[in-house]
């Protein structure tokens, strides 16, 4: 069993809380399990037997009678038999539940849903709610507000590398070279050979991915746009980019036109999705968000190196997007940091440049500068990583992340150097 450690010590905490517990994340990355069988085993351990603790995968065909939400409601209130001892209903991908006319107002445009099946057991005070989901917009903003504040989210992802690390059998050189390369989608640990690993992560994109985007946005005709756009930003991890720039590299590279508009809407659906994450830009100096161009991280790097069938596996830039997923995995809210300053050119005239920082993690009070670098080994390169931190002025912890394992040490600049193995796990680290 993977512990999950940090997933159900969120789960304790929130339990009984009053809220539903929302769990959102990438499907296959492990909210089922989380639930059913490590939050099931800890509610066992405090004494809830498994009288107590209702669950319902409604992405099961046996269960497909439940998609309907007054089903639902019944068939749950129905084993809710005790008013006297607490109940702890897990309900997976939630979403499935359909959305129906209200059958005892026909003539009105009301309608009943998953949502409404949910306000309603939580009326009933012995009873604690856990819903699952895949889809963001509907198990986030939207979705949290119908729940009138009700609502407590919990976005699950795939394996941090110190997880995979601690259920890998090799040591750390190879877990990362692993990790580096299939990524951290919990049944990837299960498959032996490159190809097996290959054609997991291919089929989650093509069979899972895919198919439900164009399912639930009934997209009937454009999967090949889909695939391509993946494609493209699959090339160009980490890289600066907007809708109207991708339409201009795809209508170049495909001799095709496809509008600013539908590239957006489809970007958005990879967001929804949690295939992808973006990454606003922030200027450090002037404390505003700066709007396009964006940067876009894969939730899982092992999906981004399948879609490209193993090609191009970057080391700089797929190392920058695992340290982006660490960050979001510790909570952070996580920018792209710019960093703006005056001088003058070799001629004497005056020039404002911008500096690019890799991430601006902030969480609560606390703030890090972090450049992802895969080597400062000689002295030009550490002062061209280092560049834009040493201009940024304050006083908040700043980081450089090597690809090699090296002791952490600080420079005469205060900056924080540190291997990447030793910052994912925790090692000589003071978060």
């Amino acid at each position: 069993m993977i512990a999950r450690q940090r997933y159900l010590d969120k789960l304790i905490r929130k339990k009984e809380n009053g809220l539903v517990k929302v769990i959102t994340g990438i499907r296959r990355c492990g909210k089922s399990y989380l639930l059913f069988e490590i939050f099931h085993k800890y509610l066992n351990s405090v004494g809830v037997d498994d009288a107590h603790i209702i669950e319902l995968a409604l992405d099961d065909d046996q269960n497909i009678r439940y998609r309907h939400p007054l089903e639902l409601s019944q068939h749950l209130r129905e084993l809710i038999a005790d008013k006297d001892k607490m109940y702890y209903v897990f309900l997976d991908e939630i979403q499935k539940v359909a959305e129906i006319k209200n059958p005892y107002l026909p003539d009105s445009e009301e309608t009943v849903g998953f949502v409404d099946v949910v306000l309603g057991l939580m009326r009933l005070k012995n009873v604690d709610i856990y819903v699952t989901g895949s889809n963001s917009k509907m198990l986030s903003a939207d979705i949290l507000s119908e729940f009138r504040g009700r609502g407590d989210e919990i976005r699950v992802s795939p394996l941090s590398f110190s997880e995979f690390y601690a259920a890998y059998d090799g040591d750390k050189k190879k877990a990362w070279s692993e990790y580096l390369t299939y990524g951290g989608m919990p049944l990837v640990l299960r498959q032996r050979t490159h190809e097996d690993k290959s054609l997991y992560l291919s089929r989650l994109f093509e069979k899972i991915y895919l198919d439900d985007i164009m399912a639930r946005h009934k997209i009937a005709k454009d999967k090949s746009v889909l695939e391509d756009l993946l494609n493209i930003i699959s090339s160009s991890v980490g890289s600066l980019t907007s809708p109207s720039k991708l339409a201009k590299t795809f209508n170049s590279l495909k001799k095709a036109s496809v509008s600013d508009d539908t590239i957006a809407r489809y970007l958005d659906y990879f967001v929804d999705a949690f295939m992808v994450y973006r990454a606003q830009r922030y200027d450090v100096k002037g404390k505003k968000y700066i709007g396009s161009p964006l940067k876009y991280y894969f939730s899982d790097v092992g999906l981004r190196n399948a879609r490209l069938n193993f090609r191009k596996l970057e080391e700089n830039h797929v190392m920058e997007n695992i340290i982006f997923n660490e960050l979001l995995y510790r909570d952070y809210n996580v920018d792209v940091g710019i960093v703006e300053y005056n001088h003058k050119d070799a001629s004497g005239k005056k020039m404002r440049t911008q500096l690019e920082i890799d991430f601006v993690a902030n969480r609560g009070s606390a703030r890090y500068y972090i450049q992802s670098a895969l080597s400062v080994a000689d002295e030009d390169k550490r002062l061209q990583e280092s560049h834009s931190l040493r201009r940024v002025g304050d006083s908040f912890k700043k980081i450089i992340v090597v690809k090699d394992n090296i002791v952490p040490r600080y420079d005469s600049d205060g900056i924080f150097y540190i291997g990447i193995e030793s910052f994912l796990l925790g090692d000589g680290m003071n978060w």
